[in-house]
């Protein structure tokens, strides 16, 4: 539970007993786990183990046949048709969803993201991870805006109580939707084990394979507009000619959507054989490279929370990203902030991270204290907690 708060005699007894947990796990797409895929698979795989006398229904609207081995009792769903646009999400949630929950007893459901069902009495436990749509509506699909900016209040409303994963988007909603501040608790995310330094051979052998052996700035994440890549590239422009290095840019991740500023840009950019783009890329390949790298620079212009900021403190790399966001919450002073809308100042940030070895170590150093703060287990913890209140609620 968050500081200051307990849990009341009616959700001590619920704790006791065993429950019946609905959980909305979509986005466990074998190929694809990221973002609310990661989260799910996670926080939940983390919670079923951790509260073996409860049952956990995931819910998928397509067949899973990921990696992650989930304990006994986990029972696995489909509910189809695959809901991958907004007409589906509604006949999904609202259509598919209920006769399930009344049919395996569910005593609670939980959404990761951000849907709830409007239709079912079952008490529902909503994650919001951001309010992204609302301050950067260009970055989405119209469809798809126009589905959260319609639903999204009527989700957290409906919802007994929410999850979301910083205090800035905590006060975000709590400023758009005038919430209840006590009706929101802040789950941070966690970050695998597996995010760690690796050896000096590993790094060699990485940095061959992607780069031809060269030192490389690393952005890990989506390749969208909320990213703000296209300010990466004017930056990264500006630092190479200033430092006539043979530092190289790696973005590790996959083509999403309305990259067609970012994709002209690239055509004609001069630098564009020291931008490696990698595509999507897995776990293992993906610590890899994160430990690697001579810095990660991540410069979205709004996020939750911003799990690669602490995956490269996990593997002590230093960290340059947006200031003014979930980003600097998360960071504290172990990272070094740029103005996001600013190419100019993320590119006097990468010359000086570049060129202040000793600025470089300390960041690593601080970095590692900030990244011992965040867990699957905590997180898991504190979702529990979040869970057993949405069904006190009832």
């Amino acid at each position: 539970m968050g500081k200051g708060q307990s849990i009341s005699e009616p959700a001590i007894e619920y704790l006791c007993q065993p429950m019946v947990i609905a959980v909305n796990t979509r986005f466990l797409v074998e190929g694809s786990l990221e973002g609310f895929g990661n989260f799910t698979a996670e926080i939940f795989g983390m919670m079923a183990r951790q509260h073996p006398e409860h049952q956990f229904h995931f819910l998928l609207d397509r067949p899973y046949s990921g990696i992650h081995d989930f304990p006994s009792n986990v029972t696995m769903q489909v509910i189809s048709p695959p809901a991958r646009h907004p007409l589906l999400w509604k006949y999904w949630f609202d259509i598919k969803l209920p006769p399930v929950f009344r049919k395996i007893k569910a005593d609670v459901f939980v959404s990761p993201d951000g849907f709830c069902s409007l239709t079912t009495k079952v008490p529902q436990c909503l994650v919001v991870h951001d309010l992204g749509f609302l301050h950067y509506p260009d970055a989405y699909k119209k469809t798809h805006y126009r589905f959260y900016r319609h639903f999204t209040p009527k989700f957290i409303k409906k919802a007994q109580f929410i999850a979301t994963v910083s205090e800035f988007s905590k006060q975000d909603i709590i400023a758009h939707y005038k919430t209840d501040p006590g009706k929101i608790d802040v789950v941070y995310n966690g970050v695998k084990e597996d995010f760690k330094p690796v050896s000096f051979d590993k790094k060699e052998s990485t940095k061959e394979k992607y780069t031809g052996g060269s030192e490389f700035f690393l952005y890990a994440g989506a390749i969208q507009p909320r990213k703000n890549l296209v300010n990466l590239l004017k930056a990264f422009s500006i630092f190479k000619k200033r430092q006539r290095s043979e530092m190289k840019l790696v973005l590790a991740g996959r083509l999403a959507w309305k990259n067609d500023e970012f994709l002209e840009l690239l055509k004609t950019y001069k630098y564009r054989e020291d931008v490696i783009l990698t595509g999507y890329v897995d776990q293992k390949e993906l610590v890899l490279l994160m430990a690697s790298a001579y810095a990660l620079v991540y410069p979205s212009v709004f996020e939750g929370f911003g799990v690669p900021v602490v995956e490269a403190m996990k593997c002590e790399v230093p960290v340059l990203t947006s200031a003014g966001t979930s980003m600097q919450e998360i960071g504290e002073d172990a990272a070094l902030y740029f103005d996001a809308s600013s190419h100019t100042d993320m590119a006097e940030k990468l010359m000086l991270i570049y060129k202040d070895e000793e600025l470089r170590k300390s960041l690593i150093q601080k970095g590692k204290a900030i990244a011992k703060k965040y867990s699957w287990k905590k997180s898991a913890e504190l979702l529990w907690g979040c869970i057993v209140k949405a069904r006190e609620q009832n």
